[in-house]
């Protein structure tokens, strides 16, 4: 069966980050896409200068319609924006577990505020402790480890964020050594990237949790799908599209390398066997099972 992920998360208009650019991920991992819009984005490589936020119960519709049918064998969430948002995916997420990737999105590559303050709080109590990894660039690592200072190394950062719940932490990106730090509780791993010296950087972050996302639809290990997944990001920049648009243009996965691609079909290894749920239909719905790393 074509592997199956699901994003939830926000609509980017510009088509460069947010779901567009999950959607964009999933495809060109070889697994089929599904989406739970949470909030629409006037947005392009400018910045963002609109926020509209779909109601809960409207939320709750889209995850039910597609798991209740289709399936998901792992799941990504991006920008919720606001605190009642988080509550209502954590909610849905709790009753139906599946490997989860969080992507804790609070600032626009512009540099636009793309979650409440008061919702920091929820996302670490509520999101965190359900991840099977999470994955922060510095700056949000920071925020989520109450960093004020910026002092921290990526090192002692990945472990804070680990105690909050998440059974595994990638701290990516940084203006020190190109790399990505893995830590899932027992090691600490540097991946090493690729920096590009490139103007087409918007949605970056969106692909590599959307690629990580497809790697542990595909049954690899989280080890592994952590590295293909910093592999395919780096690459995205680039061969980004740096002549879209007056800002930052967005990166491009749909035109990588096969190379760069590759990622074997395994079996759901690290993960309990899905389970068959008759549907509304009658047909037996394929839902994915329990986490791996034990999350709640």
């Amino acid at each position: 069966m074509t592997p199956r992920c699901l994003t939830i998360a926000t609509s980017d208009s510009g088509g460069g980050a947010g779901i567009q650019a999950d959607l964009k991920a999933f495809a060109a991992a070889g697994c089929y896409g599904t989406s739970a819009l949470v909030a629409l984005t006037a947005q392009n490589t400018v910045g963002v200068s609109a926020i509209h936020e779909l109601p809960p119960a409207f939320v709750t519709a889209q995850l039910e319609a597609v798991v209740d049918d289709i399936g998901v064998d792992a799941a990504k969430t991006g920008m919720l924006f606001s605190r009642r948002l988080i509550k209502t995916v954590a909610d849905f997420l709790e009753e139906h577990p599946v490997p989860l990737v969080v992507d804790p999105v609070m600032v626009a590559s512009s540099g636009a505020q793309l979650l409440e303050d008061e919702a920091v709080e929820t996302l670490v109590d509520r999101l965190l402790p359900l991840a099977t990894v999470v994955t922060p660039n510095l700056a949000e690592a920071q925020v989520l480890a109450g960093d004020k200072q910026q002092t921290v190394t990526k090192f002692e950062l990945a472990e804070r964020i680990h105690a909050l719940g998440a059974a595994a932490v990638i701290v990516t990106g940084g203006h020190g050594e190109p790399v990505d730090h893995f830590f899932d509780g027992e090691e600490h791993v540097e991946i090493p990237i690729e920096r590009h010296d490139f103007g087409a950087t918007h949605g970056s972050g969106c692909t590599h949790s959307a690629t990580l996302c497809a790697g542990l639809a595909r049954g690899l290990s989280l080890r592994e799908a952590a590295e293909n997944a910093a592999l395919v990001a780096s690459e995205a920049v680039a061969h980004g599209l740096a002549e879209l648009g007056a800002g930052e243009g967005p990166v491009d996965v749909l035109n990588l390398t096969a190379a760069s691609l590759a990622m074997p079909l395994k079996g759901r290894g690290g993960f309990a066997a899905a389970a068959a749920k008759p549907g509304p239909s009658g047909r037996d719905e394929i839902r994915s099972g329990a986490r791996e790393g034990g999350g709640a």
